[in-house]
């Protein structure tokens, strides 16, 4: 059997950089889409843990991430009992469902088979891709049972040598964020992937991991430092500021995919939802990337044919080619 990401890659020329080998590629999905250069940005609506444990309330995001046109919706996978610091099993938190110990309190936002085997067919009927950020290897284990496009790996788990090495064997093309990270910690990760394997379908995004994160703190240029350490790997942007103008400008840098934090009111009761964008935020930052992306151009100079009348009415020398 051919291995997936061998399916899911467009390869071409490898090079050399700093000691490490890359592969000039875009990434193709499963789904039938491309991320990289010379493609629209892949816009991920991250609903995380939002849904506050209701499958009704993710499917409503779901929803609204479908009216919006974002290409993706990603949720988070954790086993409690292996996330949460024993210490901290047993400290009590205010939740909507009263009070209780945070290990309940994570048991009880956690999705299981049932509620996730609903999401992949309602994606699936919703035309959207979904997927998720595991934080713990048997929760790659646990996703290996749908065929989502990716996996995703949050920030805080870009040192998790044994979680990046199980996702490596699923061969599903892998996106990771840099969030508290130093860019040793950064070359070193990848310089692990590479070693797995040098063509394995690879995404970086740059990250703050700030909630919300201040304006000074975004570094978007850190999108092009990125993109000349690891050429050829495409790369992205994932936000936690307020406002979107910052993600537009994001693209603008040479981001090829974005992802945000999504919800359905800033207000609810939750950890995430304050650095959310809701759903008529998340409509105009799919317009205005989109919008920029066809504004951007190819970067060759002509004269288009709306040029040319002006050019005719103003200009006192015409060169022959547009006199007639």
């Amino acid at each position: 059997m051919t291995p997936r990401h061998l399916i899911a890659n467009n390869l071409s020329v490898p090079v050399g950089v700093r000691g490490l080998l890359y592969t000039m590629k875009n990434v193709q999905l499963n789904t039938g889409r491309i991320i990289g250069e010379g493609q629209p940005s892949y816009i991920i609506a991250e609903i995380g843990i939002n849904h506050n444990g209701s499958i009704d309330i993710a499917k409503k995001l779901i929803d609204e991430a479908v009216a919006a046109k974002a290409d993706a919706v990603k949720f988070q996978k954790r086993t409690p009992e292996l996330c949460v610091p024993l210490d901290q099993w047993e400290i009590q938190r205010d939740t909507p469902w009263g009070r209780m110990s945070y290990i309940d309190y994570k048991r009880k936002t956690e999705f299981g088979a049932v509620e996730y085997s609903i999401i992949d067919q309602y994606c699936k009927e919703r035309g959207i891709d979904w997927f998720v950020s595991p934080w713990d290897v048997d929760s790659v284990d646990f996703m290996e049972q749908f065929d989502t496009p990716i996996y995703k790996l949050a920030s805080a788990s870009l040192t998790d040598l044994e979680l990046i090495e199980k996702i490596l064997k699923t061969g599903r093309p892998l996106m990771i964020s840099t969030g508290m990270s130093t860019q040793n910690e950064i070359v070193n990760t990848v310089k692990f992937i590479n070693e797995f394997d040098a063509n394995y379908p690879l995404m970086i995004a740059h990250s703050t991991s700030a909630y919300p994160c201040p304006l000074e703190q975004l570094n978007l240029k850190m999108i092009t430092t990125l993109k000349g350490m690891f050429p050829g790997t495409p790369i992205g942007y994932s936000g936690h500021e307020t406002g979107l103008s910052t993600t537009v400008a994001a693209v603008v840098i040479g981001a090829t995919f974005v992802e945000r934090h999504f919800t359905l009111d800033r207000a609810m009761w939750g950890s995430d939802h304050a650095a959310s964008v809701e759903p008529q935020g998340l409509a105009r930052l799919v317009r205005d990337i989109h919008d920029v992306e066809l504004a951007s151009g190819d970067g060759v100079k002509k004269v288009y044919d709306a040029e040319i009348g002006q050019m005719k009415k103003l200009r006192k020398h015409i060169s022959a080619e547009y006199s007639a």
